[in-house]
């Protein structure tokens, strides 16, 4: 439903800690020479230092559909300052999200300690810093959709599931985690995410994420437009991108940010993107 009068801080994304589903080894296609050989060297350092080390996000969603990643993202219980004793060749980057690339010539592996849930500063549930840390459990309950919080843990070889996110795959549906409504209102770039996904894949929007991007579509505008424009690019230059153009449009977003496009587009104009 709506968030209705919200009250900040008593309007949290609830946590409902319950066992995780766990895939062991045999029961998924994820194998290790599918990995990148940094991101797996990466994993390995941190595992062996005692810390917990997870491939997370994009990358177990993507080998879990067959699908070849694009980046390879590490989650850690390890600090900032910890990851940049042990990793010599890395920077801490970011204001919002505090992170940590560690550099292997031209590319680097992206690491994240895992992050606890921020309560809301007053009515405005808009967040400007995410940088309380947490456990998986409390990580996997922040991130945005349930597609994207997954963990291969490279103790076991398991992949850990705490919000659905696997028999999101299997429905092919992009669900955002918790009330979409606080969780657009946290982040408003997660509705251009949403989309994104869903038309990247050929997946159906959850009912309600659908519904609290189309009530919340004008909020886009308090986002930073350095990541609005990011994303959009990604939207348009992706597989699916009319399907995302129809979307974006569909939910109001297009209107928001570029209600020009609409006149030019006109009835005719989605089959020539």
């Amino acid at each position: 439903m709506p968030p209705g009068n919200r009250d900040g801080a008593d309007e949290l994304i609830p946590l409902h800690m319950t066992d995780p589903r766990i895939l062991p080894r045999p029961d998924h296609a994820i194998s290790r020479q599918d990995i990148d050989p940094d991101t797996l060297r990466v994993l390995y350092k941190l595992k062996d230092a005692g810390y917990q080390a997870y491939l997370v996000g994009g990358a177990v969603r993507d080998l879990l559909m067959g699908r070849k990643p694009k980046d390879f993202d590490v989650a850690t219980d390890a600090r900032p300052r910890d990851l940049r004793r042990l990793f010599r060749n890395s920077r801490e980057v970011g204001r919002r999200f505090r992170i940590v690339h560690v550099f292997f010539g031209h590319k680097n592996v992206e690491v994240a300690t895992l992050r606890s849930q921020v309560e809301a500063n007053g009515d405005d549930l808009y967040v400007e810093d995410d940088n309380q840390w947490g456990t998986l459990e409390t990580d996997a309950f922040r991130r945005d959709f349930t597609v994207n919080a997954l963990y291969y843990d490279i103790r076991d070889f398991a992949v850990i599931d705490y919000t659905g996110g696997i028999a999101d795959l299997e429905r092919k549906t992009v669900r955002a985690i918790g009330d979409p409504w606080v969780r657009f209102a946290e982040d408003p770039v997660r509705m251009m995410r949403a989309v994104k996904f869903a038309a990247r894949f050929g997946y159906a929007l959850d009912p309600d994420t659908e519904a609290a991007a189309r009530d919340q579509a004008a909020d886009i505008l308090k986002a930073s437009r350095f990541r609005v424009t990011e994303e959009f690019f990604r939207i348009i230059t992706q597989a699916g991108r009319a399907e995302g153009l129809r979307l974006l449009a569909d939910l109001g977003l297009l209107g928001v940010l570029h209600p020009d496009w609409l006149d030019a587009l006109g009835d005719d104009g989605w089959a020539q993107v």
